[in-house]
């Protein structure tokens, strides 16, 4: 094993770590916002009576 393993191997992991955290992110951004439309969207139907 040469020594650029011991930079190419963790810059690889750190850079799978970003995408990871921005993408999580964001899949839970659009989630929260997809929840928060379904309740404001209950909260205006009429209820039957």
């Amino acid at each position: 094993m040469t020594s650029a393993h011991f930079i190419y191997i963790p810059v690889c992991i750190l850079i799978g770590l970003v995408f990871g955290w921005i993408l999580g992110g964001r899949a839970a951004r659009d989630a929260y916002l997809a929840e928060l439309r379904r309740r404001e969207q209950r909260a205006e139907k009429p209820k039957p009576s």
